[in-house]
């Protein structure tokens, strides 16, 4: 018997990687990436498990939900971080910090 891919493995391993990539954009377009892939991560192991001899492909949903893991914690931390500089400085004091930094650098 001819042995299938793991359905969405690929697509796991691509939205573990953009979890991580975009953690920059304030920490929410990550972590909606990562939050899906784990899900469907958890889904694709179960289908795997299920049959493991059926399947070919596991390999990537590990490496998948590992990155969306680690995209995860990136998010949370920089979105505790954006959090906290709207607490403290207030919308008003990061556009002065942006500006101060885009005249220090000559932008």
């Amino acid at each position: 018997m001819e042995k299938q891919k793991l359905p969405n493995a690929t697509l796991i391993l691509v939205f573990g990687i953009v979890s991580i990539v975009t953690c920059c954009c304030y920490g929410v377009l990550g972590l909606i990436f990562g939050i899906i892939a784990i899900v469907m991560a958890k889904k694709a192991t179960a289908v795997y498990m299920a049959n493991p001899e059926q399947y070919t492909g596991y390999q990537n949903v590990k490496t998948g939900k590992i990155l969306a893991i680690i995209g995860i914690v990136l998010n949370v931390i920089y979105l505790g971080y954006v959090i906290f500089l709207f607490a403290t400085l207030g919308m008003d004091g990061i556009m002065n910090m942006n500006q101060e930094l885009m005249e220090q650098y000559g932008m």
